[in-house]
């Protein structure tokens, strides 16, 4: 491989005490899924490298989904077992796979260069489009774990079915996604619009980053009615949105450096909030210029595209949204909350972790 360690060392520094006791949960999780395969003259190699691609794509992120499952847990029940704080650890980590076999293929049609500071598992030599495989076997690994792991809980089929339901969701929004802003495809601005960009946040991420691992820490708490879970999700949602359009500034406006990666919105012609806010604002003469520049793997042009969404002063439009969208959510948290079941302590947590983040 592509030298693995400087990138992830990086992610590794000011580790809380649940973080490490997440953390501590992985190796036993590879484990599970590679070490009957491994003793296997016939399989050890695919379960090797299943091992190593495991270890590379998936414990190096932020983990704040992941992390979120526990969090939430503990809000909803106040004195949990060791036990059960471990099955929401594992379920923690099936969200964090949950994303890694998206981004394992999400990279590859954006054509992206890193992720997580180092280089996207397809572009190591040896991997390719191997990759377009392996993110089938992460996906595999996710219901291995729940039948090794919560098979005898009441929330088994619950559980399995938000899985299955929120890929479907999210398979959905990639495909919005794509069909808006196809690859390779010539500049089109038709459909480039607020709401479009909307449908595509709301089914592409904040289903699975938002509502998912709030919904697993509900289930695991014994809260599977109807009521509390569409309270939930209305929230959750709108935090999603609000988590989206930050990650869209971020791409451009954010230091490599500290969002571990290198951003190409502007190249790969995503139909992101700062475009399509852009395009709301632009004069058409600056129209223009943006459709001849923007989708263009050029500096020169992706220089004249930040250009004018700074001529349009989209830094501080993104900092008036953000606080405003912040108000919106202690609002919202306050107005929509209305059953026992589900304490605010647990979005207002979510909210203060997303509010002015720069990675």
């Amino acid at each position: 491989m592509n030298g693995t360690t400087s990138g992830h060392q990086e992610c590794s520094k000011k580790i809380s005490p649940e973080l490490q006791k997440f953390d501590d949960v992985f190796p036993e999780i590879v484990e599970v899924l590679t070490g009957e395969g491994l003793k296997d003259k016939e399989t050890c190699w695919g379960y090797r490298w299943l091992k190593k691609m495991l270890e590379y794509n998936v414990p190096y992120g932020k983990k704040n989904r992941g992390l979120s499952v526990v969090s939430s847990y503990q809000r909803f029940d106040k004195n949990p077992s060791e036990e059960n704080l471990k099955i929401a650890r594992i379920l923690g980590w099936c969200v964090e796979l949950f994303q890694a076999y998206f981004l394992v293929t999400d990279d590859i049609m954006d054509k992206s260069l890193t992720r997580r500071g180092m280089p996207c598992w397809y572009k190591n030599e040896d991997v390719g489009l191997i990759a377009v495989n392996d993110s089938y076997y992460i996906e595999s690994c996710i219901y291995k774990l729940l039948k090794k792991y919560i098979r005898d809980k009441p929330y088994y089929v619950d559980v399995m079915e938000l899985f299955l339901e929120t890929g479907f969701q999210t398979v959905l929004g990639q495909c919005l996604d794509l069909t808006t802003s196809p690859p390779e495809a010539e500049v089109d601005f038709t459909h480039f619009t607020i709401a479009r960009h909307a449908a595509i946040v709301k089914w592409k991420t904040a289903f699975y980053s938002f509502y998912l691992p709030v919904a697993l820490a509900m289930y695991m708490a014994g809260i599977s009615d109807d009521e509390s879970h569409q309270q939930a999700k209305k929230i959750l949602l709108k935090m999603g949105h609000f988590f989206q359009v930050q990650d869209d500034y971020l791409d451009c406006f954010g230091s490599p450096e500290v969002i571990g990666k290198v951003g190409t919105d502007i190249q790969d012609n995503k139909c992101g909030w700062l475009i399509v806010t852009a395009l709301e604002m632009a004069t058409d003469q600056q129209k223009d210029l943006l459709k001849e520049n923007y989708g263009r793997w050029d500096e020169n042009c992706v220089g004249k595209v930040k250009e004018i969404y700074r001529d349009l002063d989209l830094e501080k439009v993104y900092q008036q949204y953000e606080e405003s969208s912040y108000k919106d959510l202690m609002a919202s948290i306050s107005a929509t909350l209305t059953t026992d079941t589900t304490p605010k302590e647990v979005f207002i947590d979510f909210v203060n972790k997303i509010y002015k983040r720069n990675k």
